[in-house]
């Protein structure tokens, strides 16, 4: 039985552990790992999370900046001091996305998707603290910050003083240090101490404890090894006593586990390994499931709700 919760958003509050909610993905970008450039408009990306909310999702989860593996992410303090820099001295790595470039592929999305569903309750992906408030002036509810809060300083305040929902993810460096980060050892143990400090550290900045959502961060700095034991022993995370999403949809370990002929099974044909990779989730305990393939995953939620509920 894993534990209930009442996530406190920005207008409401949804219960969390009755059933598994579905995080359906959004991604306005035209780089994302897996679906980059398919809902890369306004119409398109809003008439994809239509569909998603017919097929079943409780949230739409937004996003107009890719972090696949090797992008180029910069914190806004750094992104100031560039900005300020001489020509001379700013060659360094820009970011992929300006605030101003990821405004105006989200806000159309978010507001448009208000205006057809009232009721849908809409996440923005990003971690620029700007963005996050423009997102949530524009009706969404939740801020999802792959960062954990900390690439921003802004956006730990900015989060209290919006009082919505927020999800707090675990990522080990930067996507384009991905590939020469060291071993980690016991990732769940360091996975587990580090979500706890960054969320002792947002209840710090007055981010209410009844508004975060952890999410372990599955292939977030994680080489693929290190996220068969993150799914393995996932229940070890309800030791912090917060509500867990879990974003495992057609990530690279589960190509890696699909191998044939020594070849990683391509992102078009992980749904299976993703729906298995989902159901061990739930049935550990997690709260929300984050995913591309809504309809397919929703089949797998009330065949596993069966067992955890």
């Amino acid at each position: 039985m894993r534990p209930v919760f009442e996530w406190h958003l920005r207008s409401r509050a949804v219960q969390l552990g009755r059933r598994t909610l579905i995080m359906g993905v959004v991604n306005v970008t035209p780089d994302s790992f897996s679906d980059g450039g398919i809902h890369f408009d306004r119409d398109r990306a809003v008439e994809h999370a239509m569909t998603l909310l017919r097929d079943g999702a409780d949230i739409i989860d937004v996003g107009g900046e890719s972090t696949r593996p090797g992008a180029s992410v910069l914190s806004q303090t750094e992104a100031d001091s560039e900005t300020s820099a001489s020509d001379s001295t700013a060659n360094k790595s820009k970011p992929a996305v300006t605030e101003k470039e990821e405004l105006e592929r989200v806000i159309p999305v978010i507001a448009s998707l208000k205006q057809m569903r009232s009721d849908a309750l809409i996440s923005i992906d990003t971690y620029k603290a700007s963005v996050a408030r423009a997102a949530i002036d524009a009706g969404a509810e939740i801020v999802n910050d792959v960062s954990g809060f900390r690439w921003d300083p802004k956006m730990a305040k900015t989060l209290a003083e919006l009082n919505c929902g927020a999800v707090l993810m675990h990522m080990r460096g930067r996507p384009e240090e991905w590939r020469n980060l060291p071993a980690a050892g016991d990732i769940v143990t360091l996975v587990k101490r580090e979500l706890r400090e960054w969320a002792d550290a947002a209840t710090i900045a007055k981010v209410k404890r009844e508004r975060i959502v952890l999410d372990p961060g599955f292939g977030f700095g994680k080489n693929r090894e290190e996220n068969y034991p993150l799914l393995k022993r996932f229940e070890e995370f309800h030791q912090l006593r917060y509500p867990l999403l879990v974003g495992v949809s057609r990530k690279s370990f589960i190509g890696r586990a699909l191998a044939r002929d020594g070849k990683d099974a391509a992102v078009t044909d992980r749904l299976y390994g993703t729906l298995a990779a989902e159901t061990a989730a739930i049935l550990k305990g997690a709260h929300i499931i984050r995913t591309h393939d809504v309809r397919a995953c929703a089949d797998a939620v009330r065949i596993a709700d069966l067992v955890v509920s």
